[in-house]
Order: C-alpha cells, then sequence, then structure tokens
C-alpha cells in the first residue's frame, strides 16, 4: 500500500506545488476571520454570509459580461474581482437588512431569520445560474465547488509562474493579517466583553460590520478556487480546530492558519492517491483523482476529528483518561481508608453499599490491581496484595481522609435533620474533594470536634 502511494505522488510536478499554495492561501485567507466568527459564536453568520453573496456575485458576473460583450469593458479587464466584490458586498448588505426586518417585524429569533433569509438567497443564486448558464459559459458545479486546479493552471507570466488567484488570495491573507495585528486589542476586547469595550468608547457595532466586510471580501476572493459550498469549511472548521488544541488567542490564530494550510497539502495529496487506491480495488480502474477542493474539505475534516479525539485539554481520550484516573485515585484513597480503620481496630466503615467510582472494588479485579500497584509504587503500602500495611507516608494520607470523611458527617449531622445512616454515604463521596483549607474551615465552625455524629475519633 505505501509502495502504491508513493508511486502515485511520483508525477508530482510544478502544477500540483502550485495547486497546493494557491489552496494553502485560500484557506488560510479565509481561516483568520472564521477564527474570530467561532470566537464570537457567530459561525452561522459566516455561514450565511457564505451563502447570501452568491446572487451578488452572479448578478455582477452576468452585468460584467453584458459589457463585455456590448463593448463597454474591454475583455479580460482587471477590475474583474472588485466588481464581483461590489456585488458580494451588496448582497450582504442586503440579506443583512432583510434579516433585520424579519427579526423586527416578524418577530422571529435571529438565528431563524438567518436561516430564512441565507437559503432564500443562495436558492435566488442557484436560479440565476440555471438560467444564464449556458449564455455566459458558466458551471455550476464550478460556482458551488470551486476550480482549484484550472485557477492554478493559468499563471500571470512565464517569469511569474504564480496563478491570479494565489496572488488575490494570498493579498487578501496579508491585509487580514494586518488588520488583525493592527486592531489587535479591539478585537480581542470586543469579542470576550462587548459591554466593557462599549464602556471605554470603543464602538463594537463598527467593529462587527469591519469583520463582516473582511470576511466578504475574504469569501469572495476564495470564491473562485474552493467555490460557495465548501468556502464554508475553510471559513470556519480550521478555526474550530485550533481552538480544541489551545486556549491562547494567539495561539490558536496561528494554528488556526496551519491547520489550514495543512488542509490543502492533505487534501491535494489525498486527491491524488486516495480516489485510484480505493476505487481500483473495486474494480474501478478508471478512477484516477477526485477535486482538490472536495478533499481539503474532508481532510479538513479529519484533522477536526483527529482534534476532537486527541486534544491534549478537550479531547476525549484526555478525558477519558482524566476519568480512569480520577477512579484510581478514589478507589486508592478508598483502600487507604480501610487500611487505616483496620489499624484503629474499628469496624470498617465502609462497606460497598455505592456504586460508581467511590464504591470499595472487590479483590481480582483490574481495577484493584492498579490501585494496588499504585499505592505501592507510591510508597503507600508495604506490598501489592491483600495483606499490605500502611506505610508512614500512606498513614499520613488516610489519617487525613479518614478526618474529611469525619468531620463532613459532623457538619452534616449540625446543619441537616438528616438519620445518622444517611450521613456516610454523602461523606464517602465528599471526603475525597476536601482540601486542607476546608478541613480547618469546617473544624473551626464545628469548635474543633473530637468526635464524629457515630462516636468514633476524628483524628
Amino acid at each position: 500500500m505505501f509502495a502504491e502511494f508513493f508511486k502515485l505522488l511520483a508525477d508530482w510536478d510544478s502544477l500540483d506545488t502550485r495547486i497546493v499554495i494557491t489552496g494553502a492561501l485560500a484557506a488560510m485567507s479565509c481561516a483568520l476571520p472564521g477564527a474570530w466568527l467561532l470566537l464570537r459564536r457567530q459561525s452561522l453568520l459566516g455561514d450565511a454570509l457564505s451563502h447570501s453573496i452568491l446572487p451578488g456575485i452572479v448578478l455582477a458576473y452576468l452585468a460584467l459580461h453584458g459589457m463585455e460583450a456590448t463593448g463597454w469593458v474591454p475583455r479580460d479587464w482587471g477590475g474583474r474581482h472588485l466588481v464581483l466584490f461590489l456585488g458580494a458586498a451588496a448582497s450582504g448588505v442586503l440579506s443583512a437588512v432583510v434579516t433585520e426586518l424579519i427579526q423586527q417585524w416578524g418577530r422571529m429569533d435571529r438565528g431563524a431569520a438567518i436561516g430564512v433569509v441565507f437559503t432564500t438567497m443562495f436558492a435566488f443564486g442557484l436560479l440565476l445560474i440555471r438560467m444564464f448558464a449556458d449564455k455566459t459559459h458558466v458551471d455550476p458545479d464550478c460556482v458551488l465547488y470551486g476550480s482549484l486546479e484550472s485557477s492554478a493552471w493559468m499563471v500571470i507570466s512565464d517569469r511569474i509562474p504564480v496563478s491570479p488567484s494565489a496572488v488575490v488570495n494570498g493579498t487578501m491573507l496579508v491585509i487580514s493579517g494586518f488588520l488583525v495585528i493592527a486592531f489587535f486589542k479591539e478585537l480581542r476586547l470586543s469579542t470576550f466583553d462587548p459591554g466593557l469595550a462599549g464602556a471605554v468608547g470603543l464602538n463594537a457595532r463598527g467593529i462587527q460590520l469591519a469583520l463582516m466586510g473582511m470576511t466578504a471580501a475574504t469569501l469572495v476572493a476564495a470564491f473562485e478556487s474552493v467555490g460557495a459550498i465548501l468556502v464554508i469549511a475553510m471559513l470556519i472548521v480550521p478555526a474550530a480546530t485550533a481552538r480544541l488544541l489551545t486556549d491562547r488567542l494567539a495561539t490558536m490564530l496561528l494554528l488556526s492558519l496551519l491547520m489550514a494550510a495543512l488542509s490543502a497539502l492533505l487534501g491535494h495529496v489525498g486527491a491524488l492517491t486516495l480516489p485510484p487506491m480505493l476505487f481500483s480495488r473495486l474494480g474501478y480502474a478508471d478512477v484516477h483523482g477526485a477535486s482538490t477542493t472536495g478533499m481539503m474539505a474532508m481532510a479538513s475534516g479529519c484533522l477536526f476529528a483527529l482534534a476532537v479525539c486527541g486534544s491534549p485539554r478537550h479531547g476525549i481520550i484526555r478525558r477519558i483518561v482524566n476519568r480512569i484516573r480520577l477512579q484510581i485515585r478514589i478507589a486508592s484513597e478508598d483502600r487507604l481508608g480501610v487500611l487505616y480503620r483496620q489499624d484503629e481496630g474499628r469496624s470498617v466503615e465502609k462497606t460497598s453499599t455505592n456504586s460508581g467510582p467511590t464504591a470499595i472494588v472487590p479483590f481480582g479485579t483490574v481495577l484493584e490491581w492498579l490501585v494496588q500497584r499504585h499505592l505501592f509504587r507510591h510508597g503507600l503500602i508495604t506490598m501489592p496484595s491483600t495483606t499490605a500495611r500502611l506505610t508512614d507516608r500512606g498513614r499520613e494520607l488516610a489519617r487525613n481522609l479518614v478526618r474529611s470523611h469525619r468531620l463532613w458527617e459532623a457538619y452534616m449531622a449540625r446543619h441537616f435533620d438528616l438519620p445518622g445512616d444517611h450521613l456516610h454515604a454523602t461523606a464517602e463521596e465528599v471526603e475525597h474533594f476536601l482540601s486542607p483549607e476546608l478541613q480547618t474551615e469546617l473544624a473551626a465552625e464545628l469548635n474543633q470536634p473530637n468526635l464524629d455524629p457515630h462516636g468514633k475519633l476524628i483524628p
């Protein structure tokens, strides 16, 4: 399999490199404003904007095509992207106004109003494409999914082997990066504390409109490369992946750019290798590749899935590990408490009446084996067996645990009218989370008690 993979990549040439560079610049330019939308919990706005600008782009393109056909504008005019941007901006402003009107007049939730407007405008854009596609040579698939390969194939000149799309997306990336650096404090304050931003004189609404304008301009720039639909993935998914990997804002912005660039590289590599490797085994030997933009979205989703599983703080694996560690810690402390009470010469207070992580685990189970190894490795018991005794360090920790247990029972008995047999179960859970400071406060409030409600000595 690996030999086949590298064989398929053996024909990599300069066109493939230009495709990756163009896709990376488009994805990175989208990821930067997308990170701020994600932090503002306005991801749906980016989705709506990417859909609602479609009729504006189509109308601007149709108007430009008509002017070229009548000779008003020379063909291959250099202001094409400016016209498309103006059409997209007009469409975006119209969608924002209509959304506000629907929200106010129809008394609808903002999310519902956005859903109504962007789906309607997107459908209107598709209708325009279907109506005039034959007359203006508009490929609906290119509008929806982009044409990264063809846009990267065109170069500015023989001396400058760079595609115009790469220049446009790179320019938008530089502009967005400059604006983020120049207004970083304002963006951060208005994002995390808009109330304070307004109190210190910042125009939070103006910053929001500027962010929407930057997003719209970025979407227009990336429209030709990755299309109207797949631009949504580039706008949100890299930022969401970065958010799972870090809690620091600057690091998140840099990781968003890295995830976007990596999705372009992995997407193009996957477009060259995965279809022939998979479909050849299914009997379809004539399948030799796939759309790079589609595979970019797939790669971006895979990176997000990996972050969901392997994030150092928020990942599923980390949560499972933390839960297992918590179970081992609680079961280990339970075992220390049992040994301490046995050394007291009293009856064992903890019976296996509860289920869950706080219950005493039967000997012979995997968790019990882990508990014994854990206690022995940390020098808390003399040997990893059922006949183990407490070491001096283990006895000190066990004494502290029993003290927490009995203090909490005394506190519950003082402040709540509960039967004596109802105090033990609550103390069994709380004892594992009482810090020395809380122990001191409890003892002071209870006037330094010597006995718990059952008449047993509080260490």
